[in-house]
C-alpha cells in the first residue's frame, strides 16, 4: 500500500489569520477582529469591540485579500493539488443574522476559487474557523443560544449553494475540541464565549458544543442535499495523551484524556454521544438543552471523513485526588515527556505521535482521514535575500515519513496532507507575525512593520520536490534556483 495517486498535498491557512482587508467590501466585525497582539508567554487580549490605541493583527495580516493573485500563482509552482482555507462568515453575513448575502463577500469568493482551479489547486474550505460574527456575541450571548444553528445552516446553506460546482472537500467547524480545555481563549475563539462568574464553564462547553454539534450535523445534510458529491468532514485537534508512567491510574488517567479530548467526534462520526459522557453530564446534573429531536439529527446528519490538526503530544499524571470519573477539564495534571524536544514556543516535537493519531482515529471510527494541519512554528531570518529554514523541512520531513507508515504499514486511509500556514500569516494563538510557519516568507514584523513583499524559503523547493514524487523524495535539495 502507498499514497493514492490522487493524494491531495496542499497547504492550510484560515482567512482571519491571513486575508486582512477587514472592513472591506461590506465585511462585518468578527471575534477575531477584537483580539489584539500577544506573544509567547502573553495573552492576546480579547477586547469589548474595536477599541482605539490597540493592535489588532487580524485587521491587515498579509492582505491576502488583495494579494491573493500572485499568491495562488506561488501556490501553483509550488504544485499543490488542494489549498485549505476558511469563508469568513462576515464577509457573507456581516452581522450573522441578516436574511440576504452581502454579494461583494461572495464574489471575493468566487473570483479565489476561480483563481486556485485554474492553477490545479481544490479548495478544501472550513465554514468557522474562529471567526464568527461579533455581533452575535453581542446580540444573542453567541453559542449559549440555541437560535445561532439556525444562523450558521443558513449560511451554510448559502455557501454550499453558492460553490456546488467548485468546492468538493468542507469542514464544518475547526478544532472544535479546543474548547475542551476550558481556557478563556478556546472557549472564546470555538463559541464565542467568555464565562461569566456566575457561569459554569464547563456546563457552557457542553450546551454550546451540543448547538454546534446539531448545527453541523444539519450543515450536513443540507451539503449532501444540494451536492451529493459533496465530502463533509468535521476537524478536530489531535493531541496524543501518553501516561507518565505504567501505574494503572496515570494509564486510565491517559485514556479517559483521549476519550475526553474526542467525544466531539464520536457524535460527528459515531452520531450519538458515548455512554460515559452521557452518564458523566447526568451526574454532574447540567441540565442541559438536548432534546430528541436533536438525537436524531445527530443520528443523520454524521460526517464523511475525519479533518484534523497535529501539531504534538502530551503527557498526564494522575493526581491524588482524582474524582471516580477521572475527568478533570482544565486542570489536567500534564507533565513534561523528558523523551520528546520542544520548540521556542515549549510545543514538543514529536513525529510519532502523528502515527499513533492516525491509528486512534482509524481504530475508533472507521471513515478516512484528512491531515489539514501540521508545521513547524519558527523565527526565520532573512540573509542575503535568502530564508534558510532547514528546522522547517526536518520537521515536516519528519512527520510525513509517520505518515506514510501509517498509511503504508498500518492500512490507513489518508486523502491528503496540507501543512498549516503556507505562507507566513498571523499566528492564532499568539497573534504573532514572528512565529512562522510558512514556506514562503512575508515581510512583516510582530509590530506591524514591513512592505508584505513575498519571498519563496528554502523549504518552499524542498516541499515542491516532495510533491512532484508524491512524498517519496525527501531529502533536502538544492536551492540555487
Amino acid at each position: 500500500m502507498g499514497l493514492r495517486k490522487d493524494f491531495l498535498w496542499g497547504g492550510a491557512v484560515a482567512a482571519h489569520q491571513l486575508e486582512g482587508a477587514w472592513q472591506a467590501g461590506g465585511k462585518g466585525v468578527s471575534i477575531a477582529d477584537v483580539m489584539t497582539v500577544g506573544a509567547h508567554g502573553v495573552p492576546r487580549q480579547i477586547t469589548a469591540g474595536v477599541l482605539p490605541g490597540k493592535n489588532y493583527p487580524n485587521h491587515t495580516a498579509i492582505d491576502f485579500y488583495h494579494h491573493y493573485p500572485e499568491d495562488v500563482k506561488l501556490l501553483g509552482e509550488l504544485g499543490l493539488k488542494c489549498f485549505r482555507t476558511s469563508i469568513a462568515w462576515t464577509r457573507i453575513f456581516p452581522n450573522g443574522d441578516e436574511d440576504q448575502p452581502n454579494e461583494a463577500g461572495l464574489q471575493f469568493y468566487d473570483d479565489l476559487f476561480d483563481a486556485l482551479l485554474a492553477q490545479g489547486i481544490q479548495p478544501v474550505i472550513t465554514l468557522s474557523h474562529f471567526e464568527m460574527p461579533y455581533h452575535l456575541v453581542e446580540a444573542y450571548g453567541a453559542w449559549r443560544s440555541r437560535q445561532l444553528i439556525g444562523f450558521f445552516t443558513h449560511f451554510a446553506e448559502v455557501v454550499f449553494n453558492r460553490y456546488r460546482d467548485k468546492v468538493k472537500y468542507w469542514m464544518t467547524f475547526n478544532e472544535i475540541n479546543n474548547q475542551n480545555s476550558l481556557d478563556v481563549y478556546d472557549l472564546w475563539t470555538n463559541s464565542g464565549i467568555k464565562p461569566q462568574a456566575d457561569e459554569n464553564a464547563e456546563r457552557l462547553l457542553y450546551q454550546a458544543g451540543h448547538y454546534e454539534l446539531v448545527a453541523s450535523a444539519l450543515a450536513v445534510q443540507i451539503g449532501h442535499r444540494i451536492n451529493p458529491d459533496f465530502q463533509i468532514g468535521c476537524m478536530v485537534n489531535m493531541r496524543p495523551v501518553y501516561p507518565a508512567s505504567p501505574a494503572p491510574q496515570d494509564v486510565f488517567k491517559a485514556s479517559r484524556m483521549m476519550q475526553a479530548n474526542y467525544w466531539f467526534v464520536d457524535v460527528q462520526v459515531n452520531g450519538r454521544y458515548p455512554n460515559w459522557l452521557a452518564c458523566y453530564q447526568s451526574n454532574q446534573a447540567f441540565g442541559l438543552d438536548i432534546t430528541q429531536e436533536d438525537l436524531d439529527v445527530l443520528a443523520q446528519g454524521t460526517v464523511d471523513y475525519i479533518g484534523f490538526s497535529y501539531y504534538r503530544s502530551e503527557t498526564v499524571s494522575a493526581r491524588a485526588d482524582e474524582p471516580a470519573s477521572y475527568v478533570t477539564l482544565g486542570s489536567n495534571h500534564i507533565v513534561e515527556n523528558s523523551k520528546i524536544e520542544t520548540s521556542e514556543w515549549d510545543w514538543g516535537i514529536d513525529p510519532i505521535g502523528l502515527r499513533y493519531g492516525m491509528n486512534w482515529f482509524t481504530d475508533r471510527y472507521h471513515v478516512p482521514l484528512f491531515i489539514v494541519e501540521n508545521g513547524f512554528g519558527a523565527r526565520d531570518t532573512v540573509e542575503d535575500g535568502r530564508v534558510h529554514d532547514p528546522y522547517r523541512t526536518q520537521y515536516l520531513a519528519a512527520h510525513i515519513k509517520q505518515m506514510k507508515l501509517a498509511v503504508e504499514q498500518d492500512g490507513v486511509d489518508l486523502i491528503g496532507y496540507t501543512p498549516w500556514g503556507i505562507i507566513d500569516l498571523v499566528s492564532a494563538g499568539t497573534g504573532q507575525m514572528d512565529k512562522r510557519y510558512g514556506v514562503i516568507y512575508v515581510n512583516k514584523n510582530d509590530a506591524g512593520a514591513g512592505d508584505l513583499s513575498r519571498l519563496k524559503k528554502d523549504s518552499f523547493a524542498w516541499y515542491r520536490q516532495v510533491i512532484a514524487s508524491n512524498g517519496d523524495q525527501l531529502d533536502p535539495v538544492s536551492t540555487s534556483d
